[in-house]
């Protein structure tokens, strides 16, 4: 989960400096725009240079990741030269992304059932995540379907449940406790912040631009969530482990062995309501579960240096 702040931009805007997102992040990003949709059999991807400028890294990445792509033949004709093509059968051969789907990675996953929410009159969205990256980029899609006329909600809640600055975090952490963990956690705080601000702006920004009524709240946990979940209009609970790993990562002018979480491809678990007992109870209990956070041990969250 730690890297760099990354600048995502959720409305498509360039992000103002390179990032440390990864080819596989930019994959798995472009693999869900293709099952959802918004990329459609036959059309042209975006040149390499604006996707390169879009997700804040070297064009190497995006060749990389459209190679990746390529490889699950999702796409056809990728070089340095023209753009590549998705490929006539890219949505039937990828897996559903209904919430009757099996698991799938974070921005897999997330992303098509994040824009069918936002089909509905009144969105409503709750999150507990490390940091709001998975859901800043989740909900660039909704967003674009907005701004192009496709969708038009009345109204929009969002509510976002993170790690308080306060608390020393589970993870990232050094290995080792002689190492310099307030770096660390400085930079943790800045990607806490910058994404959250991002999540923040860009949906507020709806009420002007199109005059939809947007409420966006964030309150700070006094623990480390070692799960992620989202709630998707009371109808659908979206969850996922944060499963642990060692690294090494530069983090300033030192190498530091870490534990670590990428939590844009952690697995998601799907559930919906009414989709039998098991189901229904989860997405239930759930909702009881995040209002008790929420309205108990939770605190104010500024998203502040």
């Amino acid at each position: 989960m730690f890297v760099d702040p990354e600048h995502a931009s959720a409305n498509g805007r360039k992000r103002p400096q390179r990032s440390r997102t990864s080819h596989r992040e930019v994959a798995d990003e472009l693999r869900a725009r293709i099952r959802s949709g918004e990329l459609r059999p036959g059309e042209r991807m975006p040149t390499q240079a604006k996707l390169a400028d879009e997700f804040g890294v070297e064009r190497g990445a995006v060749r990389q990741a459209l190679r990746i792509l390529q490889s699950e033949h999702l796409l056809t004709g990728v070089s340095k030269g023209a753009p590549a093509i998705v490929a006539a059968l890219a949505q039937q051969a990828g897996p559903a992304a209904g919430p009757a789907a099996g698991p799938l990675p974070t921005m897999v996953g997330l992303t098509p059932r994040i824009a069918a929410a936002f089909a509905a009159p009144h969105v409503e969205i709750d999150a507990l995540c490390l940091t709001s990256v998975s859901l800043t980029l989740a909900i660039g899609e909704p967003l674009r379907q907005i701004h192009a006329g496709r969708l038009k909600p009345a109204k929009i809640d969002v509510r976002v449940l993170l790690p308080s600055r306060d608390i020393d975090l589970a993870f990232p952490a050094p290995v080792d406790d002689a190492s310099d963990g307030g770096l660390l956690h400085r930079r943790w705080l800045e990607m806490r912040n910058a994404q959250g601000q991002v999540l923040r702006d860009n949906l507020l920004a709806l009420r002007t631009t199109h005059g939809i009524e947007v409420r966006v709240s964030f309150r700070a946990l006094p623990f480390t969530p070692p799960v992620k979940l989202y709630l998707l209009n009371g109808a659908e609970a979206l969850f996922a482990y944060y499963t642990l790993t060692r690294r090494e990562r530069e983090i300033g002018q030192e190498h530091l062995q870490l534990y670590d979480a990428e939590g844009t491809r952690s697995m998601l678990f799907p559930f919906a309501q009414g989709a039998g007992l098991r189901d229904t109870t989860f997405v239930e209990q759930s909702h009881l579960w995040f209002n008790a956070l929420w309205e108990t041990i939770s605190s104010e969250l500024l998203l502040t240096p």
